[in-house]
């Protein structure tokens, strides 16, 4: 009788019986794949995605859209603190033992959010060192951001806190020259995240174009001689 022989060859064997290769873990992936606690739904123009003071229990991730993240006092006056664009997190509290939302997140245009658990968000950042390197990416910038919004509010004049935000609407810094901002982002709302009023927000827009630093046709484009407003002594 002919002997057959063996096509395996040390610890491999290509009857399929190998051990599979551990799969290399891709955050984009992640982020992009309904699984495991994580769900995606679209938020229409002003839809609430959280409120102040409702439960922490999940990250959020925007897709698509624009976010604002709004803080209401018990009088009813609210303030916007940061508005979020794709790629960005929101809602991290809820991973430091907040019980509760302190602000409200509201979508500004149809925006495409992830939800993301918090008992999965915990597993993937100890699991995973790439998507927790992603998230403490996030976390420093934001952090950032926001030291650089305290000094701004403190220092600078508001004509100048609306050409910062502009910039960073625009994405300035981060393709090389401003981008179009297509987000309708009202006056009464720039005027709340610049802290001051609506009328004051039109006379400085007005100026602006007048000087050549933004244009309105359709989007609003933002120019790079923006910045010495913001330079400016």
């Amino acid at each position: 009788m002919a002997v057959i022989p063996s096509i395996c060859e040390g610890s491999f064997c290509e009857s399929g019986m190998a051990r599979k290769a551990k799969t290399t873990f891709d955050p984009k992936i992640f982020l992009a794949t309904v699984n495991h606690g994580r769900t995606v739904s679209t938020y229409p123009r002003e839809a609430v995605v959280f409120r102040q003071s409702g439960p922490a229990d999940a990250v959020f991730y925007v897709r698509k859209g624009r976010v604002k993240i709004v803080v209401a006092s018990k009088q009813g006056k609210e303030a916007v603190v940061a508005v979020l664009g794709p790629g960005e997190f929101f809602g991290e509290g809820c991973l430091v033992g907040q019980p509760l939302r302190l602000a409200t997140a509201r979508a500004m245009v149809e925006s495409e959010i992830m939800r993301v658990g918090k008992a999965e968000m915990i597993r993937v950042l100890h699991d995973e060192p790439a998507f927790a390197e992603l998230f403490m990416g996030h976390l420093l910038t934001r952090n950032s951001r926001i030291e650089a919004d305290l000094a701004d509010q403190l220092f600078n004049s508001s004509e100048k806190r609306l050409a910062r935000t502009l910039l960073l609407l625009a994405n300035f810094g981060k393709e090389g020259v401003p981008q179009p901002i297509t987000t309708k982002i009202s006056q009464e709302t720039l005027a709340e995240i610049v802290g001051t009023t609506r009328p004051r927000v039109s006379s400085f827009m007005n100026k602006f174009r007048k000087l050549g630093f933004i244009d309105y046709n359709g989007d609003l484009k933002v120019h790079n001689s923006l910045l010495s407003v913001v330079l400016r002594d």
